[in-house]
């Protein structure tokens, strides 16, 4: 995944959207430091109710490639 700006890409934001006054990461104190977020597919998150369940399926992925390779 890039991070680069495309210049051909369309600019999709609308005039009205104004972030003059915007505070970058205003909200980043309410997760722990040690919180990764990612962004899931929504199929992926429709199997899923909550981060909860997401965490007990990858453990037990986890495990289950550990007792198949135990080098992992």
């Amino acid at each position: 995944m890039s991070s680069k700006h495309d210049p051909n890409e369309k600019d999709e934001m609308q005039a009205e959207y104004d972030f003059s006054n915007a505070i970058r990461g205003k909200y980043v104190k309410r997760f722990p430091s040690d919180v990764v977020m990612v962004t899931l597919e929504p199929d992926v998150a429709a199997a899923f109710p909550d981060a909860q369940s997401v965490n007990e399926a990858l453990r037990v992925l986890i495990k289950a490639a550990k007792t198949v390779s135990p080098a992992a």
